[in-house]
This record gives C-alpha cells, structure tokens and sequence, in this order.
C-alpha cells in the first residue's frame, strides 16, 4: 500500500502541522516504508499462533494485596525541598 503525497499532506493538515515541501517529501517516503513493511508482516503465516499482548510471560497481574509497613510522615517529608507542617510545600498550578 503506497501513501501518496496528498494524503501525507491532508494528515498533516487534520494534525494542524505545517510542513516544508521537503518534509511532505520525507514523510511521503518514510511512511510509505513502513506501509511496505507492515505489508511485508501481513504475508507471515500466523494460522495456529495463539495471540499474545507480550512475547515474554507477564508476572501475575492479580496477586494478592499484601499489608506492608508505609512511610511515617517525617521520612516522606525528609527530602521535600520544601515543606510547611506535614505537606509538600509546591508551586501553584493556576
């Protein structure tokens, strides 16, 4: 599947990026690459393979939640640059 300028250029405009014509051109043949290898993928045989979401074997996403001793107040705060009674002393967002 070949990309064509146009549609590097109308995704460019959907993104509201403004590119160089020497950029369209580099991502015409960039995008184009990896189209021509996403097709290349699509020809491996795949009938029999169970799908997976990682190739290495996941630890144990439900394990059993365990009580632990936290942090007392005076250790969280012992390396806070800055601190006022038993907060976080940080700038203000708005």
């Amino acid at each position: 599947m070949a990309i064509t300028r146009e549609e590097v250029v109308h995704v460019a405009r959907l993104a509201r990026l403004t590119l160089s014509p020497e950029e369209v051109e580099l991502f015409t043949r960039q995008l184009g690459e990896i189209l021509r290898y996403v097709a290349k993928l699509e020809e491996v045989d795949t009938h029999g393979v169970e799908p997976m979401t990682h190739v290495l074997p996941e630890p144990e996403a439900f394990r059993e939640d365990l009580v632990s001793p936290s942090l007392s107040p005076e250790e969280a705060l012992a390396n806070a640059p800055g601190r006022e009674g038993g907060a976080f002393v940080v700038p203000r967002v708005i």
